[in-house]
């Protein structure tokens, strides 16, 4: 992974750290309008929702901050990965995923919401989700 990509997500997802209850929500309400059927592997409450927003987010801090130490997240991700297989994910579960991710920061980035800096969290992402699903199926 380039370094110019790692730096364009970290620096962008900096931006996103101070509205993340917002952008959990955003995440939250694209995923559902891409794939309604997809509302079903959550939990119904408004409280248990913001809960499982709070996790994403500090999910997605954790890993965005670890871009640069790989040998430490992959198996953060495998781990991660596993977990989903218990919650009912399916591989082409990740797609979806990652249309409502770049939905949200596109929302919550507005004007900053760049090619460039779409196409590193593209690439971010992809990375990611390609070792979410290796190490689970």
């Amino acid at each position: 992974m380039e370094q110019t990509t790692i730096d364009l997500v970290q620096s962008s997802f900096e931006k996103v750290k101070p509205i993340a209850p917002q952008a959990a929500e955003i995440f939250y309400s694209k995923l559902f309008e891409f794939d309604p059927s997809l509302k079903a592997l959550f939990p119904a409450s408004d409280a248990a929702m913001a809960t499982q927003g709070n996790k994403l987010m500090s999910m997605l801090a954790s890993a965005v901050a670890s871009l640069n130490n790989l040998d430490m997240l992959i198996p953060v991700l495998e781990n991660l990965g596993k977990r989903h297989v218990e919650y009912k994910v399916k591989p082409a579960h990740y797609d979806t995923v990652g249309a409502a991710l770049l939905s949200t920061l596109e929302a919550g980035l507005g004007d900053d919401f760049t090619p460039d800096v779409k196409k590193a969290w593209t690439d971010v992402y992809g990375t990611m989700s390609s070792v979410m699903i290796k190490a689970s199926y």
